[in-house]
C-alpha cells in the first residue's frame, strides 16, 4: 500500500513500550527506543513525542481499586514526566537535542508547555517530547498526544503498539481476526475498536489528522512504516 509522504509527526508511545523483565523503564529498551526515533529523525522527519505512564502508575486502574479519580490522574501525568525524561535522557547519549516540555509546570525539571516555543524547537531539529498529557485529570494521554498532534500541525499521528495494526477483533485472542490497511475515523468510533480513546479518535478526524497504528517493538519498523514498506494500519477520512 502507498502511504502519503509525512514531514512532521507526532508519536504516541505507550509507557509498557519501556519496560523490560523486572524493570519498569528499562535502560537497554529505552535506548532502543531512543535509536528508533533518532533513525527517523536523521531522514529529515520533525518528531515529536507523546509518551504514556502505565509502567508506572495507571490513574484510571487506581481509581478503581480506591483512589479519588482526580489524585489517581495526577499521579499518573507525573509518571509520564518520569518516562518523558528517561527518553530525553536516552535521546541526548546519542547526540539528539531533546527538550521535555511538560502540561504541570516543573520548572526545575522540564520546561512548561509553550505552543511557540514548541513550534520553534521542532523548527530548530530539535525533538520535543511532551509530559502530562493535557494537564487535567479525566483526559488520557491518547487525548494528549492528538491535541498536542493538532497544535502541531502534525501530518499524521504514529501509535506505538505491540500489534501490527487495527483488527476487526483482538487478534491476540482471536485467531481469524482480520487486518485493515485503511479505516475510516467513523467505522473505528462505531465500531469501538480501541485504536485510541475516542475523544482522541474524534480530534484527529476533526482535524484531519491520520492516525498510523503499527508495532514498534518490532526493530527499525517506525522507519519502515514511514517509508511507506512496514505494515501498519491508517485511519483516515473514508475516500482518502
Amino acid at each position: 500500500m502507498t502511504r502519503p509522504r509525512f514531514k512532521r509527526i507526532l508519536l504516541k508511545l505507550s509507557g509498557e513500550v519501556l519496560m523490560g523483565d523486572g524493570h519498569a523503564i528499562d535502560p537497554a529498551v529505552t535506548a532502543r527506543v531512543a535509536r528508533e526515533i533518532a533513525d527517523v529523525k536523521a531522514q529529515g522527519y520533525e518528531v515529536c513525542v507523546v509518551v504514556g505512564g502505565g509502567n508506572i502508575f495507571r490513574g484510571l486502574a487506581a481509581a478503581a481499586k480506591g483512589f479519588e479519580r482526580a489524585t489517581a490522574d495526577y499521579m499518573g501525568m507525573l509518571a509520564t514526566v518520569m518516562n518523558a525524561l528517561a527518553v530525553q535522557n536516552a535521546l541526548e547519549q546519542i547526540g539528539v537535542d531533546t527538550r521535555v516540555q511538560s502540561a504541570i509546570p516543573m520548572s526545575s525539571v522540564c520546561e512548561p508547555y509553550i505552543r511557540r516555543r514548541a513550534e520553534r524547537h521542532l523548527e530548530k531539529g530539535r525533538i520535543v517530547i511532551f509530559a502530562a498529557g493535557v494537564g487535567s485529570p479525566f483526559f488520557t494521554t491518547d487525548s494528549g498526544a492528538a491535541l498536542r498532534a493538532a497544535e502541531m500541525k502534525c501530518d499524521a499521528l504514529f501509535k506505538g503498539t505491540s500489534v501490527d495494526g487495527v483488527y476487526d477483533a483482538d487478534p491476540k485472542k482471536v485467531a481469524t481476526a482480520r487486518r485493515f490497511d485503511t479505516i475510516s475515523y467513523d467505522r473505528v468510533l462505531a465500531d469501538n475498536l480501541k485504536v485510541m480513546d475516542a475523544s482522541a479518535v474524534a480530534l484527529c478526524r476533526d482535524n484531519n489528522i491520520p492516525i498510523v497504528v503499527f508495532n514498534i517493538r518490532e526493530q527499525g519498523n517506525l522507519a519502515r512504516v514511514l517509508a511507506g514498506e512496514g505494515v501498519a494500519t491508517i485511519v483516515q477520512r473514508e475516500g482518502d
